[in-house]
């Protein structure tokens, strides 16, 4: 199979899609990759670098897309490469569809085949492609909200670490998967208060056990919620329901019980975000205030440390890449049911019930396409 590798043109994001290690991989495996010129620049890896791995290094996006059976990508197409994507072609990247009719309309019409990283599901539920990422930005949320805590930045000039004598501030954590553990994680380990909210039992115990003595697990209700808005420095939005539109947990009424100058960090926001108030805002301009309060809602967070999350993810990645290049997407999907719930859109139709669902939309189950 040919696989395109494209130069990511969203705002600041550095990543890419797959290292010059996994087009050795690729190559091993008897396919061709096409890697976009300086794609993997922000990544800090060259051109040089991706052609002695065995890729072609291409010159364009559209040339890419006129060549390649399979694209692979970190973010979702954006409206400039709807026209390029082709009919039967697979592409392989984040899309996050119920965040965004436009962008599912768009795809549908493109006759392509849309293999979403974010719904590859493993039987015990996890996110296999998710994970990783979930990982950086669970991590990166808790040092973007210390840094706009500086009053420089609006912030109430809170110090999360707190110094002898004085109090450390106190981060919420509204859900405890993977991006609310590892935030959890870093704000205790800043020596933070911490209280980490999911409506889980078993997930609760779990976290009392493992977490350390600063992170108070607590079951999530909106009277909580409330009472412990009025205490938080930090707030960080950790939800996610796979493929579908994140619950809007925190109102914008909720606003009014927190301090002036604290900091909601919206996570969620990739799958339209767990806050009323929150927009997807970019890493050049990440901010803004409602009510007092500053909002972080940057949705490509894992960008900005793009070295670290352009390796994680191809080490994810890799693997299902290359059971799509190897069998095509129909064996690959029939002997791989982690494969299969990643397939969202296949020539139009839409095979993720949850995409369906967010825009009331027709749902055709994969099992009858394929």
């Amino acid at each position: 199979m040919i696989i395109g590798v494209l130069k990511e043109i969203k705002t600041k994001e550095n990543r890419v899609a797959m290292t010059p290690a996994g087009v050795e991989m690729m190559a091993v495996h008897g396919h061709a990759v096409h890697v976009e010129t300086t794609a993997g620049e922000g990544s800090g890896f060259s051109d040089e670098a991706y052609a002695e791995a065995g890729a072609t290094i291409t010159g364009s996006a559209k040339e890419i897309y006129q060549k390649c059976e399979m694209i692979m990508k970190v973010k979702e197409p954006l409206p400039v490469e709807y026209p390029m994507i082709r009919k039967g072609q697979i592409l392989f990247t984040y899309f996050h569809f119920a965040a965004s009719q436009v962008l599912t309309r768009a795809v549908m019409e493109a006759g392509c085949i849309a293999v979403a990283y974010e719904t590859v599901e493993k039987a015990n539920g996890s996110l296999p492609l998710l994970t990783p990422m979930s990982e950086v930005a669970g991590r990166m949320a808790i040092q973007q909200g210390a840094k706009y805590l500086e009053k420089t930045y609006g912030g109430n000039g809170i110090l999360l670490s707190g110094v002898p004598g004085v109090d450390p501030g106190t981060v919420v954590v509204v859900g405890g998967g993977i991006v609310g553990t590892n935030a959890a994680k870093m704000a205790c380990g800043m020596g933070a208060k911490v209280y980490l909210l999911d409506t889980n039992l078993e997930r609760l115990r779990y976290l009392s056990d493992v977490m350390p003595k600063n992170c108070f697990p607590l079951m999530s209700t909106p009277a909580t919620l409330r009472r412990l808005l009025a205490e938080a420095d930090l707030v960080v939005g950790a939800v996610l329901i796979p493929g579908a539109m994140a619950p809007k947990l925190i109102t914008r009424d909720m606003l009014g019980y927190m301090k002036k100058g604290a900091v909601i960090v919206d996570v969620a926001i990739d799958q339209g975000g767990c806050v009323e108030t929150a927009k997807p805002t970019t890493h050049d301009d990440p901010i803004y205030e409602v009510d007092g309060i500053i909002h972080y809602c940057v949705a490509n967070m894992p960008g900005a440390v793009s070295m670290t999350s352009t390796v994680a993810l191809t080490n994810a990645t890799l693997p299902y890449a290359l059971q799509l290049a190897d069998k095509g997407y129909k064996k690959a999907a029939q002997e791989n049911p982690e494969l299969a719930k990643g397939i969202n859109i296949i020539e139009g139709k839409i095979t993720y019930k949850g995409v369906a669902e967010a825009f009331d939309l027709e749902y055709e189950p994969l099992n009858s396409i394929l």
